[in-house]
């Protein structure tokens, strides 16, 4: 792909995965004016949340799977198209039953920008590069998943909650009229498309995130111990389907690969880690050292600053050294990030946290890049779908189980709960260190040479 297309075709993904992103956690700020502007309870209101969430946990793998049938670009832009168009119907939402229903159209089309994005990266970027594209991957979600609470504070301060959804039709046109253009057209598989797999696995992941979402937000431990475990039962027969299948859409092919399903292991833990963090650290700076909502809010942004740097750093080290290792020094800073804020002395200055948080921050971007590169270059080419669908599936259960475990830690912990969730972060973290440098990388062979590529770039001018 010359130069000038590729970075196009980049910034197309860049967009559209920003504000697929971004609207998984600002919805969460908007709950309190949306319950007042439409009349309803709090807890009606956290559908808005769910279902946003829901739709794209429960689609990501079987819209991987159909992007390997019918290609990744027409995937990515019908994904693009449906939440562009939701994004609006969310803004023009008039009661919650309508604003429910467009956040779940809104997370269908976000399911297909999430689950095929790294495989375009892969069939964007030559061999020799994708170290870096994955590293500005890992920085667009790690910024717009880390800075999303502060984006919408921002936009909320000056209009209304419409606003936050009416922002991403713009944006979402933008990159459909240049992913129309740029992005490349992908290899098919000529296996048809699995209707019962599809289905067991959104019931699957579906009843699963429920019950551990339930978990979270205290919506009742039987009841969500119950979903949870038809969910796990429902998987055991989903997976034994898809042991019998050649192109699966549960990627139990990949899995069976120690490199990849160690570094899909190691994802959800590292996910966990920064999810227990996450909804730890705002209470832990405003309830208990004092900090106002606002000053939470800064003190909190030097975690996405260091991960965008420690991403774009890593994804060009990962090119060069051996990413196994890389990801582990990710998380022994990580871990050992999380272990300073364990014992922030009481009465902490604002520098004691922030080289905390920068170092925890840096730490994960240091991680997540090298991972996913083994992640998705561990698998051939024609699998890329099922790989870029593990990857987001990954972040997001893992996203799921550390907002379960922090409600767990404050159930069961009476002294400093917050602390030791904190320390169960570290712990999760810290899981990874050692899988991660006992993976053997060694990558699938790309499509053409990389020494090939990178001389019809020099005579581009890339």
């Amino acid at each position: 792909m010359p130069p000038l297309r590729r970075r196009l075709a980049f910034a197309t993904i860049a967009m559209a995965l920003f504000v697929a992103v971004l609207d998984g956690t600002v919805a969460n700020v908007a709950l309190p004016p949306i319950t007042q502007d439409l009349g309803i309870q709090p807890v009606e209101a956290i559908w808005v949340v769910n279902g946003y969430q829901l739709a794209v946990t429960v689609l990501l793998l079987p819209l991987a799977r159909l992007g390997e049938i019918l290609g990744y670009r027409r995937v990515y832009l019908t994904g693009l198209g449906i939440f562009t168009l939701a994004s609006l119907a969310c803004a023009l939402s008039r009661s919650l039953d309508m604003l429910i229903a467009a956040r779940v159209l809104q997370g269908m089309g976000a399911a297909g920008v999430m689950s095929v994005n790294i495989a375009l990266v892969r069939f964007i970027f030559p061999a020799s590069r994708l170290g870096r594209a994955v590293g500005r991957v890992a920085i667009v979600v790690g910024v717009s998943s880390a800075a999303g609470p502060s984006i919408a504070g921002a936009i909320l301060s000056v209009a209304s909650w419409q606003a936050l959804f009416l922002i991403n039709v713009p944006i979402g046109l933008l990159a459909l009229v240049a992913g129309s253009r740029t992005l490349p057209d992908t290899p098919r598989s000529n296996r048809p498309f699995h209707i019962t797999s599809a289905l067991l696995s959104a019931a699957t992941f579906g009843m699963v995130i429920s019950g551990v979402n339930g978990i979270g937000h205290s919506e009742g431990l039987l009841p969500s111990l119950g979903l949870l475990a038809a969910g796990l039962v429902v998987g055991v027969f989903f997976v034994r389907m898809q042991l019998r299948m050649e192109e699966p859409i549960l990627p139990v092919d990949l899995l069976r690969r120690p490199i990849f399903a160690l570094s899909a292991t190691t994802s959800v833990c590292s996910f966990g880690a920064q999810g227990i963090a996450f909804v730890s650290l705002p209470f832990l700076l405003h309830d208990e050292l004092g900090r106002s909502a606002a000053e939470t809010g800064l003190l909190l942004t030097p975690w996405p600053i260091a991960t965008a740097i420690a991403a774009a750093v890593s994804g060009r080290l990962a090119d060069r050294y051996d990413p196994g290792r890389l990801s582990a020094l990710g998380l022994v800073l990580f871990s050992a990030g999380l272990l300073a804020l364990v014992f922030l002395p009481t009465g902490a200055g604002d520098a004691d946290l922030v080289w905390r948080l920068a170092l925890a921050g840096f730490g994960f971007g240091l991680f997540q890049t090298p991972n996913n590169k083994i992640l998705i270059t561990s698998a051939p080419r024609e699998r890329s779908g099922g790989a870029s669908g593990i990857q987001s599936t990954a972040r997001l259960v893992g996203q799921s189980l550390g907002v379960a475990l922090v409600a767990v830690m404050l159930g069961l912990v009476a002294a400093e709960p917050l602390k030791a969730a904190l320390l169960l972060a570290a712990v999760l973290a810290a899981t990874g260190i050692v899988p991660s440098l006992l993976r053997r990388y060694e990558p699938q062979p790309a499509a053409a040479p990389a020494r090939a590529v990178q001389a019809e770039d020099m005579a581009a001018g890339g």
